[in-house]
């Protein structure tokens, strides 16, 4: 998106009066929630703040397109009488096993906005296809209160972070689906987080994100796919209350409605004898000389999924199409197997935002088997993706 300095200059005298108000904000809050926002009329991206809608329970802010001059906001939802993360939170709470009565009790004393227990079996039926664990609600009931549904910790890791792990989903997904009987030993771990993470790692180690380790790209692929986490985080994201909270806003209500997030925020860390174990006795090819002063590396994996036989580490990044966190959540997989003792086979990572989903292999990063060397070419059901001939950077990351 322009910066505001730019699109403003392309204003005429008038508007620049009539939006005498806008200005570049030291905190970002001139940026909007979603960074994919466009005109719905024109579909461009050059616009500027232009006031705010009120409603009788929110505050809407309104956009005006500088090319069209038409005045637009980042509302999914139109005609609701109650702000889009009132609507979410209500739906939270009822997929956690509370009836439509306690949901209204509850909402009402935290937001201090009065319900209708049947405005929220119709919010749970209209957004039935945002909330596929409406389809386990009834079993997962059966198991766990409400109380006891998802486990959260606090953990002080340099900065807070709050684990979430949903109990009765994962139970669910691993019993019922004879491919992730195998996923037991990630039950038992995500169990255990609250009570025996070691704190003491996060406080010296270095974050799997500014680590210089880097790792070979050659051989292997990213695939840019169509992700139900797309349509998710497209529908989601407006109800953040700012920039900031698009992570927790996003993580909640994915662990708390989707059929597949079992956790977010999940500590993980990895020493440096754990990384020179698996070059030694997996031939996994990682550079020493990045190690040399290193002795912890220590992360927090946004979402966790188990999904189509695979454990699936997803990151959230704003403007996916940009970044190439590769190393990172390479990292991730080899911390989550050495802690789990599940293979790095087993492991798929991506990152994402409300467009767009890349997806790889981290087993691809670290082993490159000598027949696979004169492949050039994989055909996929995206398209045709050419193989990466570079070490350093991935070239490509859409079919050719």
């Amino acid at each position: 998106m322009m910066t505001i300095g730019r699109i403003t200059s392309s204003l005429t005298p008038s508007e620049k009066s009539e939006n005498s108000d806008i200005a570049t904000h030291k905190n970002g809050d001139m940026i909007p929630i979603t960074d994919s926002l466009t005109c719905p009329t024109c579909h461009s991206k050059e616009f500027v703040k232009r006031g705010f809608k009120y409603k009788l329970r929110e505050k809407i802010q309104l956009y005006k397109c500088v090319k069209c001059k038409k005045t637009f906001s980042e509302q999914t939802t139109k005609g609701k009488h109650y702000p889009l993360n009132i609507i979410l939170k209500s739906i939270s709470d009822y997929n956690l096993g509370h009836s439509a009565e306690e949901v209204a009790n509850i909402v009402g004393s935290r937001e201090n906005q009065m319900l209708n227990p049947e405005t929220i079996r119709e919010w749970v039926k209209e957004f039935k296809s945002y909330c596929p664990f409406s389809r386990m609600r009834e079993f997962a009931i059966k198991k766990y209160s409400p109380d006891q549904m998802i486990i959260n910790a606090t953990l002080a890791h340099r900065q807070l972070y709050r684990f979430s792990y949903h109990r009765a989903k994962c139970r669910l997904i691993i019993e019922e689906d004879y491919k992730h009987y195998r996923f037991r030993p990630l039950q038992e771990f995500l169990e255990l987080v609250p009570a025996e993470c070691p704190h003491q790692y996060f406080q010296i180690g270095e974050r799997a994100s500014e680590t210089p380790i880097k790792f070979s790209k050659k051989l292997m692929i990213v695939r840019a796919k169509e992700n139900f986490a797309n349509k998710i985080c497209e529908f989601v994201l407006p109800s953040a209350s700012s920039r900031k909270n698009r992570h927790s806003t996003l993580q909640e209500f994915m662990l708390g409605n989707d059929s597949v997030t079992v956790a977010c925020e999940v500590p993980v860390y990895l020493t440096k004898d754990d990384i020179l174990h698996m070059k030694s006795q997996l031939g996994f090819e990682v550079d020493e000389t990045a190690l040399k002063d290193c002795k912890q590396i220590t992360g927090h994996i946004d979402i966790l999924q188990i999904r189509n036989g695979q454990i699936h580490i997803l990151d959230f990044k704003p403007k996916a199409e940009k970044e190439r966190p590769i190393e990172q959540l390479t990292l991730y997989a080899m911390a989550l197997s050495r802690l789990t003792g599940l293979r790095l086979f087993e492991f798929k990572c991506a990152w994402f935002d409300e467009k767009d989903y890349f997806e790889f292999y981290p087993l691809h990063v670290l082993h490159k088997p000598k027949k696979a060397a004169g492949r050039r070419k994989i055909r996929t059901i995206e398209g045709t993706y050419l193989v990466n001939k570079v070490a350093e950077k991935m070239e490509r990351i859409r079919p050719a």
